[in-house]
């Protein structure tokens, strides 16, 4: 049965906060209810992605996210009796083309939620995975001295086993590893990945070629791709990013997160010589790049051979030649372990919840 503790809001909840709880109840939703917890209404990630990108502050209280124009087989929350079986269950969630379903008592109450990763969760994804692990991690030195940086602890795994393990929750099997930088530590945890319910590969690189280079040595695969940077922790459910992905008919996804940034000055706006406007220390929201890309197979018409090539480079080639490119906010947890205080927030969450999990 779900935790309901980081699950249920209040309408007046900020959105910050709702953020926060899908962080720590790793189910992607949070659900509105009244004191008696009576559902009102969901807010799932998706929902809050939509409101960043319509520029909504993290102030901004969770009702407003509820009133926002929606698809409407989503203006009335999914629900379910709490009686229900698992064939409905799954039957319902693909009718209405939803992750998560809450489960109610007799008088409307909430009293616990499945998610279609629970039930489903051996149906593998068309997807193929292709792990960057080539880092030297200098930043992190003296800890990547003697070990590549996804193979730092986090908890009792090393970073890279916590990423295999949500690319397995999501169904994806077909694992790529690329490597550089004490690849024998990797190769000789790893194996070919049937421990750890996947399937790997390893290319090395004989030089660092960027993610677009490494890219490049690689046979082009026949169907959507995801590329992860192996030092990054997150709980992201790649099954939505491909939803979101093919919805929008992407040439590449790119995952991004929420940053904002304090101005620590009045900041003025003028035409010419004349003050329009003053803004006191004003913050910017901005939207940066997460080290998470879903790509369809006609990208590698754009890759250069033995060049070394960034994603970066990528994308501008794609935008040029008027390919679509969309971002993916990315709303649960997500953390880029590449400095030592990264790694040390990287620990306190594991260790909280419970030394072993992101």
């Amino acid at each position: 049965m779900a935790d309901l503790t980081y699950l249920l809001v209040s309408p007046n909840t900020a959105i910050q906060q709702a953020i926060e709880y899908i962080d720590r109840n790793a189910y992607g939703i949070v659900l509105v209810t009244d004191q008696e917890h009576r559902l009102l209404g969901t807010v799932t990630d998706g929902d809050i992605r939509r409101g960043i990108l319509k520029q909504l502050s993290l102030d901004t209280p969770v009702s407003v996210l509820l009133t926002q124009p929606r698809n409407p087989r989503y203006r009335v929350p999914t629900s379910a009796p709490v009686d229900t079986s698992v064939a409905r269950l799954i039957e319902l969630m693909r009718e209405r083309k939803v992750h998560q379903v809450p489960l109610l008592d007799h008088g409307g109450r909430v009293v616990d939620l499945v998610t279609m990763k629970e039930l489903v969760a051996e149906i593998e994804t068309p997807v193929s995975a292709i792990i960057m692990a080539g880092g030297a991690g200098t930043r992190l030195r003296p800890l990547t001295e003697d070990l590549p940086k996804p193979m730092l602890p986090v908890g009792n795994r090393p970073i890279m086993e916590h990423l295999l393990e949500g690319l397995k929750a999501s169904g994806i099997r077909q694992v790529t590893v690329t490597t550089h930088y004490k690849p024998e530590a990797i190769e000789r945890h790893f194996g070919d990945g049937e421990a750890f319910g996947v399937q790997i590969s390893y290319v090395s690189e004989a030089q660092p070629m960027g993610t677009g280079g490494s890219l490049a040595l690689l046979e082009a695969p026949d169907r959507p791709f995801l590329v992860i940077n192996g030092d990054i922790m997150t709980d992201l459910d790649f099954r939505a990013m491909l939803d979101f992905h093919q919805r929008h008919s992407a040439t590449m996804t790119v995952g991004v997160r929420p940053y904002e940034v304090q101005v620590p000055y009045g900041v003025i706006e003028a035409e010419g010589v004349e003050v329009k406007k003053l803004s006191e220390k004003p913050s910017i929201n901005l939207l940066v790049n997460a080290g998470i890309y879903l790509l369809e197979p006609t990208v590698y018409r754009y890759l250069p051979k033995s060049t070394s090539f960034d994603m970066t480079d990528v994308i501008q080639r794609l935008l040029y030649d008027g390919q679509r490119v969309v971002s993916y906010p990315i709303g649960g947890y997500w953390l880029d372990v590449g400095r030592h205080e990264d790694y040390a927030q990287a620990q306190a969450k594991a260790n909280l919840a419970g030394n072993d999990t992101p």
